[in-house]
């Protein structure tokens, strides 16, 4: 029985991509920055974790060898690998969400997103009429490049008496629109993101993300109940390929959002971390023959990374270390199960976006040759490897570093 489990930790970059200079982002690395503050001693807080960053499971698959090599060292000559371990840089011409997945599963995006300028208002006068008039809106508040949590806080009261949804944007391709759960309805927010969504495709955008909250008087929160509207893949995956071949693909969490379902047999929703963990864990005791369980771990880059918080991305990569050993009992003889990321989202880094960074590769279980497999020069190498252990016919990018396409 052949299945492939693919673990992205959203947002852990392993330091800057050769391009990384193209988007400002030169110096960025945000595996070793929150190492670094650990070992400095900014990231002890007693409630929630203290001392040198404590992840020896991802080490002992090598994560800190990998790291060596994203950043041009070479791994450490007495290491007993475990795994397959590098990174890969990205062939895709931007540094989001739907470019990384959708790279690592075959298919670099080799055109440009279309973006809205850092300035207020952002947003085309065109594009917000259409916006009101079609979803029979009272207006709209934001307008701007924000922080998804900068803008409740400054414009949730307003939002809430009005009755105006939150609209803003950041460095990504994204449309987002925040609301209130309660007061302006879930629903009615889907509903309104569905017309947004066919408003933004002349302007090249490649998500529209509903964003719900819940919370009164300046005490708001984000719930679990966002929703993205992705333009579908503008080519087969490999995901539509294990489809097609009679395989399943499984998504956990965010995942199917990102490919528009395309491609996808199964959903499971899950919010947050442990919650991904669980759903994952149970996937691999159900999922059966020429199956690809497809996961992504957000908190890391939405609740973390993006709000630059240290301390909380360090704890979290030590819980999901400790959750590696569940994985490594659950896999059967003929699984292989891939460690990797969509881009990154340094902590430390000026601003709230993402970073142009190069992402781990790990690859374990007891089909895999355990050694340095080195850069990547895509994202492709992992859809590629997968393509391999499950017999299918070569994707058209990427080298598998297992070998051996039918």
């Amino acid at each position: 029985m052949n299945r492939a489990i693919i673990l992205v930790m959203d947002s852990f970059g392993l330091g800057g991509a050769p391009d990384a200079a193209r988007f400002g982002d030169e110096g960025a690395n945000t595996f070793a920055h929150i190492a670094a503050a650990c070992d400095s001693g900014i990231c002890d807080k007693a409630a929630l974790r203290e001392g040198p960053l404590s992840i020896p499971n991802l080490n002992r698959l090598g994560l800190a060898e990998a790291a060596a090599i994203s950043v041009g060292n070479n791994p450490s000559s007495d290491f007993v690998a475990q795994s397959a371990y590098g990174a890969a840089s990205e062939k895709s011409r931007g540094k989001d969400t739907p470019s990384g997945h959708w790279e690592m599963a075959g298919l670099p995006v080799s055109f440009d997103w279309g973006y809205f300028p850092n300035e207020s208002p952002c947003f085309p006068v065109a594009l917000t009429d259409a916006l009101i008039s079609r979803a029979n809106l009272s207006g709209l508040l934001g307008n701007r490049h924000a922080s998804g949590t900068i803008i409740l806080e400054e414009l949730g009261d307003d939002h809430v008496t009005s009755g105006k949804p939150i609209v803003y944007t950041s460095a990504d391709s994204v449309f987002q629109i925040a609301a209130h759960e309660t007061s302006f309805g879930l629903e009615r927010l889907y509903e309104v993101c569905e017309i947004a969504r066919g408003l933004v495709d002349e302007y090249e955008i490649g998500r529209v993300i509903a964003r719900p909250f819940v919370g009164s008087d300046g005490n708001y929160e984000r719930t679990g109940n966002r929703h993205d509207y992705a333009t579908p893949p503008f080519d087969d995956t490999l995901l539509d390929f294990l489809r097609e071949a009679g395989g399943e693909v499984i998504s956990i969490g965010k995942v199917a959002d990102i490919f528009s379902n395309r491609g996808i047999s199964r959903t499971v929703k899950a919010n947050g971390n442990d919650a991904l963990w669980d759903a994952t864990l149970e996937a691999i005791n159900v999922a059966g023959d020429q199956s690809i369980i497809f996961v992504n771990f957000v908190d890391f880059d939405t609740l973390f990374g993006h709000r630059r918080n240290v301390i909380g991305y360090a704890a979290a990569l030590e819980a999901f270390d400790q959750r590696l050993p569940e994985i490594e009992a659950a896999l059967q003889p003929n699984d292989i199960a891939i460690i990797t990321a969509d881009h990154g989202c340094d902590p430390t880094w000026p601003g709230t976006d993402h970073t142009r960074e190069n992402v781990p590769v790990i690859a374990f279980g007891a089909p895999v040759n355990s050694g340095p497999i080195g850069l990547r020069d895509t994202f492709a190498d992992i859809g590629q490897t997968i393509a391999a252990h499950l017999g299918l016919d070569p994707l058209g990018h990427g080298k598998s570093f297992l070998g051996g396409n039918k």
